[in-house]
């Protein structure tokens, strides 16, 4: 028995990455919707493997090498598939699409995967990061850029928003964010080890924002809740001692 549950983390994982290749593959031919129920499931994968691999016993130098990749799929890969097909469909629509500094605005699509690879790596060789994070954890940041590109997926068709102001600030806020992932910000862990109000009260108070956000605003309530994530980081960092 415990030669079959040794594998189990292992193959939990490969799920993880199986789900997320298959969101790669929907976000690029624009099934944004799709694409992120896939991240979620892949990120829910992603937890449970961590967990399985804690209460098995079952940790291994494999495990921990074949995880980064998943997620380096699931959540870099993934997103950034996801934001380059809403970019270039935006770009489509444009009278000036054909002109080069337009199509550079597609490079900001690879800061996604790109950085999120450095993140990845940062974090297996970083001591620091047993307990919380330094920098913008990579699932966080593929379930912040899932949920906004299917969130203005349909302003594309049928609103007026500007596309150039779409183009333009998307461009810029993933480059943005994505420096995150490799920033040396503290960003506080959604691990618990009581229910205390005192050692638990961002996590609470992140709980609460996000069923209020999702209740009365759908997927961009999913987008707020990250951004919310990252202010309570942010906030806690300002305050705590040299």
């Amino acid at each position: 028995m415990k030669h079959i549950t040794r594998y189990i983390p292992n193959t939990l994982t490969c799920i993880s990455l199986a789900f997320g290749f298959y969101a790669a593959v929907l976000g690029l031919s624009g099934n944004y919707y799709g694409a992120m129920i896939a991240i979620f499931v892949a990120a829910v994968f992603d937890f449970s493997d961590g967990l399985a691999a804690r209460l098995l016993k079952a940790y291994s130098p494999m495990g921990k090498e074949l995880d980064s990749l998943a997620d380096m799929v699931s959540f870099g890969v993934a997103p950034g598939m996801m934001l380059y097909g809403f970019l270039d469909k935006l770009l489509h629509s444009l009278s000036w699409n054909d002109s080069l500094p337009c199509k550079l605005f597609l490079l900001s699509a690879f800061a996604i995967p790109v950085l999120s690879g450095l993140r990845l790596a940062k974090f297996n060789i970083d001591d620091r990061q047993k307990t919380s994070f330094v920098g913008l954890p990579v699932p966080a940041h593929a379930i912040l850029w899932s949920s906004l590109v299917t969130a203005f997926s349909p302003a594309v068709v049928h609103t007026n928003l500007s596309h150039e102001a779409l183009l333009i600030g998307f461009s810029i806020a993933a480059v943005a964010t994505s420096l995150l992932l490799v920033s040396e910000i503290p960003m506080f862990s959604l691990k618990i080890s009581s229910f205390a109000w005192k050692e638990n009260k961002r996590q609470y108070i992140l709980l609460l924002s996000a069923i209020l956000l999702i209740t009365f605003w759908g997927i961009p309530g999913i987008s707020a809740t990250i951004l919310i994530y990252i202010l309570l980081s942010v906030a806690s960092c300002r305050k705590s001692p040299k």
